[in-house]
């Protein structure tokens, strides 16, 4: 696998996951998005991505993380609701 290859792959899984981190760590699915789009942002100033392709995977990647994680954030707020 060559090396645009593996950003890609990387693209597509670590942005969501970082949401899903980042949303586990501060209890806030939006400072999740926050922090992960600005790793991306420092990413992509630093020269590491330079592909429409890849800017198109980070943000589905996005996408699915922070859908994903305000879905999480809203079932555990009906938990504590049900304590």
């Amino acid at each position: 696998m060559g090396s645009f290859e593996t950003k890609l792959m990387l693209a597509l899984l670590l942005p969501g996951l970082l949401v899903i981190f980042f949303t586990r760590v501060t209890f806030h699915h939006i400072v999740g998005l926050i922090l992960t789009v600005a790793l991306i942002a420092a990413s992509v100033y630093a020269g590491y991505t330079h592909n429409w392709l890849l800017y198109v995977a980070d943000a589905l990647s996005l996408t699915v993380g922070f859908w994903y994680a305000t879905r999480m954030v809203n079932r555990a707020r009906q938990h504590a609701k049900a304590e």
